[in-house]
């Protein structure tokens, strides 16, 4: 099976940013999540990053692999919702 990438987009250390963050990494902490690799990039810091992946808003998580790239866009607070957009398949959270 091909390893599972995800990219968090945030801007800055911001309470929205850092909700988000916390919302991937307890995701990721499930006993029935998938093991991702998890990159988080902060837009302030690397401006261009954001114009070329086209994001409009953060915090934007994108499943880069494998195929097809995903994105949620949001708090990422509900962990079935963005779980089943990224087509993770963990089931009920």
């Amino acid at each position: 099976m091909a390893a599972v990438v995800l990219r968090l987009y945030l801007s800055g250390q911001t309470t929205r940013s850092e909700q988000a963050l916390a919302n991937v990494r307890r995701l990721l902490s499930q006993p029935n999540a998938v093991a991702c690799d998890l990159e988080v990039i902060d837009i302030l810091s690397r401006p261009e990053v954001a114009e070329e992946e086209n994001l409009l808003a953060t915090p934007t998580l994108i499943k880069v692999a494998p195929p097809p790239m995903r994105r949620v866009i949001g708090d990422l607070s509900d962990m079935q919702a963005v779980s089943d957009a990224l087509g993770l398949g963990q089931g009920e959270m």
